[in-house]
């Protein structure tokens, strides 16, 4: 046990000179490719405006979001109502659609309790 101890201190050494080596080419590169991403000068009352410009954007991309929710959903009741010529391939996709759903329920309930399972005694 104290072996791989000190096996997995050795390694974490050296990532971290690794990660201290090349962190700082690696932002300016980073830097460099964004740039026409950066407000320059950066200050805190351009943060604001920039917060308030995507809150806005966001508002106004609501009526469009709300038209292609209710066509999705005029198409879905479509299918149920025309339910008997349904294919295979569709009803496959809707059921592993339903599954990834309940699968991502279950997972954000294990991380919403702490990644702790409860009820199995292991």
């Amino acid at each position: 046990m104290a072996s791989k101890l000190v096996q997995l201190q050795t390694k974490a050494c050296k990532a971290s000179q690794l990660v201290a080596k090349h962190a700082n080419s690696y932002y300016k590169e980073l830097l460099e490719e964004n740039k026409q991403y950066i407000q320059d000068p950066p200050t805190i009352q351009k943060c604001d405006l920039l917060a308030k410009q995507l809150f806005a954007t966001r508002l106004a991309s609501i009526p469009g979001r709300y038209e292609a929710f209710w066509k999705e959903l005029g198409y879905i009741k479509n299918l149920w109502k025309n339910r008997q010529e349904l294919k295979v391939e569709d009803a496959g996709i809707a059921a592993l659609f339903g599954l990834e759903c309940y699968a991502w329920f279950c997972g954000g309930e294990i991380v919403g309790r702490g990644f702790t399972f409860t009820g199995y005694y292991v």
